[in-house]
Formats: C-alpha cells, sequence, structure tokens
C-alpha cells in the first residue's frame, strides 16, 4: 500500500513522533496505521510523544567557552523534575550540548536539532531517547553564541545550574587576568538580574516609554504640571540604576558601582576593561507551571 502524506501527517498527530520516523513505520507496516503506532511504541518513540504534554520546567544551563575564552555558548534544557535535572546522565548530555552549541555557525534552534549526535542521529533522535530511557519529557528550551572582537567571556552557574549567567569584557587582558572580576560581575548579573549592561543600550522607544509611566504617576499624586518633567527626569535616572549593570551597587562591596568596580581592577592590572555584553538564562523562566490536582485526575479517569 502507497504511503501518502495525509497517513504521515494523521500518525504524526496522533503520536508526536518525528515525520521520518512515522514515514518509516508506515512503510514497515505497509500503511496499517495501528501497526504504525505499535512499531513506534516499540522503538520508544511514541512514549516520548506521550509525555509530550507535560510541562518541562525543570532542568539546567550550562555554558562552554573555547580554550582562550574569545568565544562562549549558553544553552537550556527542561525537564519534568529536579531530580532527573541532577541525574548524571542528563548532565552530560547538556555539556555535551552546551559543546555542540559553541562549535555550530548557526543560530537556529531548528538547526540545531537537526545537528549529527554521537551514532544516535539527530540531537532531536538523541533527546527522544532519552526521555524514552528517562521516563520523562524534556526539551531543548533554547542556546546563544557570544563573539566580538577584541572580548573574553567568563561564566558563573550559580544553585547547581538552575541560573547561568555569560559576560562579555572587551579588554586586552588574557581571560586569566579578568577571570575573577568577570566570575564577580557575572555574579551581579545572576542576582541583581539587570536588563541593561549601560545606558547605551537603551532604545529610545524603552526610554520614552518609562518616562511616560512616571509621568502619568506624577500627575496622579497630584504633582503640579510646571515641575512633573523635572522630577520625572530624577526618578527616571534612579530606575535606570537599578536596571543598567554597570550603574548598580556592586553587591560585593556597595560603596562601589559595577563600573567602578571594574575599573579599579583594569587599573590594578593596568589594562582598559569594559563590560559590553550579558547573557543570564534561569532555568523555566516565563514557563507556566501546570498545578496537578490529583483528584480531579482520579475523577477524570473514572469518567467522573
Amino acid at each position: 500500500m502507497a504511503v501518502t502524506a495525509q497517513m504521515v501527517k494523521e500518525l504524526r498527530e496522533m503520536t508526536g513522533a518525528g515525520m521520518m520516523d512515522c514515514k518509516k513505520v508506515l512503510v514497515e507496516a505497509d500503511g496499517d496505521m495501528d501497526k504504525a503506532v505499535d512499531l513506534l511504541r516499540e522503538k520508544g518513540l511514541a512514549k516520548a510523544a506521550k509525555k509530550a504534554g507535560r510541562v518541562a520546567a525543570e532542568g539546567l544551563v550550562k555554558f562552554a567557552f573555547s580554550g582562550d575564552a574569545k568565544k562562549a555558548a549558553i544553552i537550556e534544557v527542561n525537564s519534568e523534575t529536579d531530580f532527573v535535572a541532577k541525574n548524571d546522565e542528563f548532565v552530560e548530555f547538556v555539556s555535551k550540548l552546551a559543546d555542540m552549541a559553541l562549535e555550530t555557525a548557526d543560530d537556529s534552534l531548528e538547526n540545531f536539532m537537526a545537528l549529527s549526535y554521537d551514532n544516535e542521529g539527530t540531537v532531536q533522535d538523541a533527546l527522544n531517547n532519552k526521555i524514552a530511557k528517562i521516563g520523562e519529557n524534556m526539551n531543548v528550551r533554547r542556546f546563544h553564541k557570544m563573539e566580538a572582537p577584541g572580548c573574553v567571556y567568563v561564566g558563573y552557574s550559580h544553585g547547581g545550574g538552575k541560573i547561568g549567567v555569560v559576560v562579555g569584557l572587551e579588554t586586552e587582558a588574557s581571560a586569566e587576568e579578568v577571570a575573577v572580576v568577570g566570575k564577580d560581575v557575572a555574579m551581579q548579573v545572576a542576582s541583581m538580574n539587570p536588563q541593561f549592561v549601560d545606558e547605551t543600550a537603551i532604545s529610545e522607544e524603552h526610554l520614552e516609554h518609562e518616562k511616560n509611566i512616571l509621568v502619568q504617576q506624577a500627575l496622579a499624586e497630584g504633582k503640579p504640571a510646571d515641575i512633573v518633567d523635572k522630577m520625572v527626569m530624577g526618578r527616571l535616572k534612579k530606575e535606570l540604576k537599578e536596571t543598567c549593570l554597570v550603574e548598580q551597587k556592586f553587591v560585593k562591596n556597595g560603596d562601589l558601582s559595577v563600573k567602578q568596580y571594574v575599573d579599579e581592577v583594569a587599573k590594578q592590572i593596568g589594562k582598559s576593561i569594559k563590560v559590553v555584553s550579558m547573557v543570564r538564562f534561569e532555568v523555566g523562566e516565563g514557563i507556566e507551571k501546570k498545578e496537578e490536582d490529583f483528584a480531579a485526575e482520579v475523577a477524570a479517569q473514572l469518567g467522573n
């Protein structure tokens, strides 16, 4: 029996398995849909699909650096439970994916999932195998590559990989010379979660948006219209100090701003250092976690 595109689409929607996997089993089953589903289950591919509806909001953030620290990559891979996120096999898998992200020339997650992974086929195939073996839904959520002329990258991991930060320092110094200051700045990003590196990174649209909000707040407080503009500028500057990394108070020494701390280190080593980029991944941020209602689940299964 000829296998049609419609049959492949139907099987894919039923099982959630990959398109090529669906086509292969349909050919093997001579177009018998039920047999094709069984084949997918036997191969562990439909098992992965059955778990695809479950929320994977735990997981791990890992980063990787080139030998000279002039290239960096950071990746987040999710699992359903924290227990699996600490599983040695899962940790090793995420570490390998971070190394692969460092070497790939493409920023597309779709293309990354299609890369070859050992003798398991693609990254997506390897992920499906892990899902079938470990018994939890997993998801390669995002990755980011960093490389810019004159930059050295330093990372900091917090909470066993719950938060990962990579900062880019524009400097003539070596990775060793900026290792401590880089880690300190990355720790600042992890704990304070700034929105921008400095004021130059803030768009005019964002500034105008924030200014309008502050104007409306001031008017609602009954402040005279003639002093609102002056008052708003003061509030805006205060807000920028809280949202810009280099303007923030340095968490290890509140007497200094982050910029002042970096400048002090630069003076000590006799080489300029400027923080120019940052990436902060927090496991599960923005993912809505389902609240499990056990009683409702049991009732549904009993048909009540």
